[in-house]
């Protein structure tokens, strides 16, 4: 039985998501970190190429960020248009992001992050995933930091 399945209503704490899913997330700031760190300790001639993949793999999470919520939207007959939309947002900003230059386009995906979490912050606990809040909250945190922080040294 998985553990959100497990899930008792009559107790207050709801289920934490497996701890794989923590480890899983913890990787995928990998890039980010690596990305920040070595826009402050490339040479010049490299730095093109840092901030471009640091923008490009922030302009993926923040898509599947946006995804999610198409997934939460399959799983009812009749979903709210908000998920639809919100689901699309994400993608279309984050594409305007790689686009901008890198000082600008990694401010916006470390804005879109902030802004997917709070979102989320609304959205989770309506569709029955609120406990996965705490492990996004921390993941979007040093993602958006990473993108702020490479912004930063562009």
């Amino acid at each position: 039985m998985t553990t959100a399945a497990a899930f008792d209503p009559q107790h207050r704490q709801p289920p934490l998501p497996p701890s794989w899913a923590f480890r899983l997330g913890y990787a995928g700031l990998l890039p980010f970190a690596l990305g920040a760190a070595l826009v402050w300790l490339v040479r010049e001639d490299a730095h093109p190429y840092v901030t471009a993949a640091l923008s490009a793999y922030a302009a993926v999470i923040v898509s599947f960020l946006g995804g999610i919520h198409w997934g939460l939207a399959f799983r009812l007959p009749e979903p709210p248009r908000a998920l639809l939309v919100w689901g699309v947002v994400p993608s279309l900003v984050a594409w305007l992001a790689v686009l901008m230059p890198a000082a600008a386009g990694l401010v916006v995906h470390g804005a879109m992050l902030a802004a997917c979490y709070a979102v989320d912050r609304r959205i989770y606990p309506t569709q029955g995933v609120g406990h996965w809040l705490t492990l996004r909250f921390r993941l979007s945190a040093v993602a958006a930091l990473c993108c702020f922080l490479g912004a930063a040294g562009s």
